[in-house]
């Protein structure tokens, strides 16, 4: 039976469901998850990342990484840690860079958090066998300082959502209409964090799964030193807003159709995240517009560079840069932020905090 099939069944036998569980199946379901299945993250497939845009977007982080690890001491080793590595094009161009500083590409030990198979394969691919493999970050091990890098993963991690209506915040969940999925609201008994005054039906998120890694990372860096870059699309500054979406062929299709075979994300609440980080006792710099970032690391003078090594490849680099960093498009829709140990300082932020 396929995943819309069973989703049927469990909401005729118990209830609907909430928009965080609804997304959980699609995405990681083990038999139809999109995930889990058929992740199509290539530029035939469903969607790109900026790493996939452009070597620079990977080189750049790999660069970033070089400067904490000598502001954090050159210890050896250092865990380096990618969150969500997709195809495995991040890191591999992170790693090129890395060359640059012999020392600190010798003393990295090499993990990739990744649960989907498929996309396990692809790393492997990229990458032979220099990473090994972790299902979650706490399967990392300890006993090393951390570097962690995660691009587009906050914005898959499962939100929850909830409507003004009435007066009132009701739950949105997803129920049925016949055999439709459709969306419906329910009592939503001890809310907290939502504004108590709002227009009839806004939409409220918050994301327990997104502000849970946060917290992760802020403990594991507070406990064993490091820093985190974190890099997605996302709120700047708490609001609201119904940001849950779905993708396929690079176009947005309705997310309650064809559940497990399209790509379903929100934005991460960055102010949640940053938040659950501090009180870990890290330091936090950003948000940072995305495009602003990579020009403070030098985004300008390596576009420059490869145009000279690559004269016939200009125009193509050029509007790889644009895609990075321009106005209306990755420049300004992706932010970074940067979660550390105290004293250090994370290049690209200058002296946001």
């Amino acid at each position: 039976m396929s995943l819309a099939g069973r989703l049927a069944d469990r909401i005729r036998s118990a209830g609907p469901v909430s928009v965080a569980e609804y997304m959980h199946l699609c995405l990681h379901d083990p038999r139809d998850g999109y995930y889990a299945v058929r992740p199509a993250i290539r530029a035939d497939g469903d969607f790109i990342t900026a790493p996939m845009v452009s070597q620079i977007f990977g080189e750049l982080i790999g660069l970033w990484m070089i400067e904490v690890w000598r502001q954090m001491g050159r210890p050896d080793p250092v865990r380096l840690v990618e969150l969500g590595p997709g195809d495995g094009t991040l890191m591999s161009d992170l790693l090129r860079a890395a060359r640059l500083e012999p020392d600190f590409a010798a003393a990295i030990d090499l993990w990739l958090v990744e649960p989907s198979h498929p996309l396990r394969v692809q790393q492997v691919q990229k990458l032979g066998a220099v990473a090994r493999h972790a299902e979650s970050l706490d399967e990392v091990p300890g006993g090393a300082p951390l570097l962690v890098v995660a691009n587009e993963v906050l914005d898959c991690l499962p939100t929850r959502q909830w409507e003004r209506r009435e007066g009132a915040w009701r739950e949105r969940r997803i129920g049925l209409a016949g055999d439709q999925l459709v969306f419906g609201l329910a009592p939503a008994p001890g809310l907290e964090g939502a504004p108590e005054m709002a227009p009839e039906g806004a939409v409220f998120e918050h994301s327990p799964a997104q502000e849970a890694l946060a917290s992760e990372l802020g403990a594991r860096i507070a406990s064993e030193g490091g820093a985190a870059l974190l890099v997605d699309y996302g709120r700047e500054a708490p609001g609201l807003g119904d940001t849950l979406q779905a993708v396929s062929g690079h176009r947005k299709v309705d997310p309650l159709e064809r559940p497990g075979q399209v790509d379903l994300t929100v934005h991460a609440d960055f102010p949640s995240v940053l938040a659950a980080a501090r009180r870990e006792g890290v330091e936090t710099r950003g948000p940072m517009a995305q495009g602003d970032f990579l020009r403070a690391l030098g985004l300008e003078a390596r576009a420059r560079a490869l145009s000279l090594a690559q004269p016939e490849s200009g125009e193509r680099i050029r509007r790889q840069v644009e895609r990075l960093a321009g106005a209306g498009q990755m420049g300004d829709l992706f932010l970074a932020v940067a979660l550390h140990s105290p004293g250090l300082r994370p290049p690209g932020f200058g002296t946001q905090t």
